[in-house]
C-alpha cells in the first residue's frame, strides 16, 4: 500500500536572515488536514514539476553543487528551479533577477514571470538530502538548499503573495526552532545548519538514504 508510493523528486529552500549576527530561518506550518506531515512546521519545498525542467536561469547554479547534484534522476538546474519556484509559491517570496523569458512561461511559473524575472539559481548552496522511509504516504527525494535573504527581490517580510499551503509563516531564531513541531528530519537539518553557519560544518553533503528497507547515513563528497 503505502510502501509503494513512488520517490518523487523534490528540492526545499532554507532562506536565513542576518546569518552572521543572529541567525532566523522561515518556516511555516502544514495544514492539519495535509496527507504530508500534518500539522508540522517546515521549509517551504515541494516536488519537482515537468514544467521545471526547461524553465530558463537568469544565472545558473554553482559548479560545485551543480556537481553535488548530477547523477540523479532529475536535473541539477530543475531542482534550482523547483526549489525557486516552491519558495515562491508558498511565500510570496521571489529569488530572481530583471530577464526576459522566450516564451510563453509554464503555467506554474505565469505568476512569478509577470514580475519581469527570472529565477536565478546562482546564490543557492546544495546543503542536505533526504529520501523519505517506506511506509509514507508520500515520499520524496528532496534536496535542500541554503539561501541568504538578503538575496530576495523583495521584502523579505511581504507574505501577501503566498498561497495556502502553509500558514504562520515566520523568520524563527535558529536556536528557537527546535522547540517547533518538527519533523524528524527537519530537526536534523537545523542542527547541520548550525553547525555550518558556527564553523562551517563537515565536509560534503549529508544524505540520509530511506530508498531501501534500511537506512543509510553518508556524505556526498
Amino acid at each position: 500500500m503505502s510502501d509503494a508510493a513512488p520517490i518523487r523528486d523534490a528540492a526545499t529552500t532554507i532562506l536565513v536572515r542576518d546569518a552572521a549576527t543572529a541567525p532566523r530561518v522561515l518556516m511555516g506550518q502544514r495544514g492539519k488536514g495535509a496527507a504530508f506531515m500534518p500539522s508540522k512546521f517546515v521549509f517551504p519545498g515541494g516536488a519537482v514539476d515537468a514544467g521545471d525542467v526547461d524553465v530558463p536561469l537568469a544565472a545558473p547554479l554553482g559548479p560545485d553543487c551543480a556537481v553535488r547534484l548530477a547523477g540523479g534522476t532529475a536535473a541539477p538546474d530543475a531542482l534550482a528551479a523547483a526549489a525557486i519556484r516552491e519558495l515562491w509559491e508558498e511565500t510570496g517570496l521571489l529569488l530572481g533577477a530583471p530577464g526576459n523569458w522566450p516564451g510563453p512561461p509554464p503555467p506554474d511559473w505565469a505568476d512569478f514571470a509577470a514580475h519581469g524575472l527570472l529565477p536565478a539559481a546562482q546564490h543557492l548552496t546544495y546543503v542536505f538530502r533526504a529520501i523519505t522511509p517506506p511506509g509514507r504516504p508520500r515520499r520524496f527525494d528532496a534536496r535542500f538548499f541554503l539561501v541568504e535573504a538578503e538575496r530576495l527581490a523583495g521584502d523579505p517580510d511581504d507574505f501577501r503573495k503566498a498561497r495556502p499551503e502553509l500558514a504562520n509563516l515566520q523568520w524563527i531564531p535558529l536556536d528557537a526552532a527546535p522547540r517547533l513541531d518538527l519533523p524528524f528530519i527537519t530537526e536534523v537539518v537545523l542542527a547541520e545548519l548550525g553547525a555550518r553557519l558556527r564553523d562551517g560544518g563537515a565536509a560534503g553533503v549529508p544524505f540520509f538514504d530511506n530508498a531501501g528497507a534500511r537506512s543509510e547515513f553518508r556524505r556526498i563528497p
